[in-house]
């Protein structure tokens, strides 16, 4: 007697998870990618940016960015990280 096991299709959708500082976070089901934002408009046009960096989309980031952003000389030790990434 043989048996057949179907494994069950992914998950699809978007869950919201209202945090306790009042803002709302986007799930989604598929990918498991979260993004989130003071409203669900916010939270859903960021998690779908999310989701295409995820699927590969965006633009690399340059050198001209990493200075713009002071991460251009992170690795040479002689600075202190900025305090978004402590």
């Amino acid at each position: 007697m043989s048996s057949a096991t179907r494994e069950d299709p992914p998950e699809e959708g978007v869950e919201f998870i209202h945090e306790e500082d009042g803002s709302i976070t986007a799930r989604d089901l598929e990918t498991g990618v979260a993004s989130f934002g003071e409203t669900k408009t916010e939270a859903l046009r960021m998690l779908a940016e999310a989701l295409e960096l995820h699927e590969g989309g965006g633009e690399p980031v340059t050198d001209d960015d990493l200075e713009e952003w002071r991460l251009d000389d992170i690795g040479s030790g002689d600075k202190e990280l900025p305090e978004f990434m402590q």
